[in-house]
């Protein structure tokens, strides 16, 4: 039985990474509750030989002159058997006979064997997921569920569940295809660790940006601030922290080629980008752009509230489709922004 155990253990190891130490400790656990419920004692010593295949299994018992727990104690005669020096109030080491012991032992170790697989691949799940936190993965579409339209991914070894709800709307996921996504959270759950994806996560703009520009991932270009609306529109506020090098021009790249990889990337979402200002009139300018901005009034009461005026033609682009372009840049600075058109008419309240 042993030696089996031993090649089971091995065989697990390399077909699915489950180290066999891992294992070997779940199985003498298992032998001591064995133990326990066998003899009412789990103060047992398993000693694994590999290299033979053997487990030695003892039982410690505390040595008295009556003996009224046969699972935890042993006559002073009886222990002077095992050990000439034995002495009442001492403990001994009674070697169990792995035979009689061995039914129990091969029943436990297969079924530690089945929760360790489990455990085991739980384990590696975690790590797997835990290494991809916060970042940006590529995965492969195995399924789409017809009625909920979730996707199920493949993500290296794991397997992650992509909701409709962190799909961007109008997008056609298709099995087979490779798509990437950012794991926004890692969770151990009762049915084993769960990695929360998404496709809508501002961050994804972020890590994307991050691939696709040298600056940003070297820490030239810092990326300050995103908002976005998933499938329609982002807004990125980066600043540069080298003079010679011009944030907003890095990220388009030449001819658009950067800023293009990753409008495809998302399925055609327009992408503004623009410069990052500690001033927080000069970023809520930039922030409304492609709208040019005549002024900023910035509240007194310190209440991050300001007033912007534009030029009559370009009130309708800086507000945006349905308000967008403005929310977003609100979003995107932390600033409540009140648009007014330059002669004072249009919209007044």
């Amino acid at each position: 039985m042993n030696r089996e155990v031993f090649e089971a253990l091995a065989l697990l190891e390399k077909e699915r990474g489950i180290p066999v130490d891992f294992m070997l400790d779940k199985i003498r656990k298992a032998i001591m509750t064995a133990c326990k419920n066998s003899y009412g004692n789990e103060d047992a010593i398993v000693n694994v030989d590999e290299s033979k295949g053997e487990f030695e299994v003892f039982l410690r018992k505390t040595v008295v002159e009556e003996v009224a727990d046969a699972g935890k104690e042993i006559s002073l005669e009886k222990a002077r058997e095992l050990d000439p020096t034995a002495q009442v109030g001492g403990q001994v080491n009674l070697p169990l006979n792995t035979k009689k012991f061995g039914r129990i032992a091969a029943q436990t170790a297969r079924n530690i064997i089945r929760q360790g697989i489990r455990d085991g691949e739980r384990g590696q799940m975690m790590q797997e997921f835990q290494s991809k936190n916060q970042e940006l993965v590529s995965a492969l579409v195995e399924r789409i569920d017809p009625r909920t339209g979730a996707a199920t991914l493949r993500i290296g070894k794991a397997e992650a569940v992509l909701p409709r709800s962190e799909q961007v709307g109008g997008e056609q996921l298709a099995e087979g295809s490779h798509i990437k996504v950012y794991v926004v959270d890692v969770r151990e759950t009762e049915r084993g660790p769960r990695a929360m994806i998404s496709r809508t996560h501002p961050d994804l703009v972020k890590r994307l940006f991050e691939t696709e520009v040298p600056e940003i991932y070297d820490g030239t270009v810092e990326i300050k601030a995103v908002s976005r609306e998933a499938g329609s529109r982002t807004k990125l506020a980066v600043v540069s922290h080298d003079p010679n090098v011009d944030a907003v021009g890095a990220c388009i790249g030449a001819r658009g080629a950067r800023v293009s990889n990753i409008v495809s990337e998302l399925g055609g979402e327009k992408i503004d980008i623009v410069e990052y200002s500690d001033d927080p009139a000069k970023f809520i300018a930039s922030a409304l752009s492609p709208a040019n901005v005549l002024s900023v009034e910035v509240a007194e009461d310190g209440s991050r509230a300001c007033r912007v005026t534009v030029p009559d033609h370009q009130l309708s682009l800086a507000i945006g489709n349905k308000g967008q372009n403005a929310r977003l840049a609100a979003k995107l600075t932390g600033w409540k922004i009140d648009i007014k058109p330059e002669s004072g008419f249009y919209g007044e309240s």
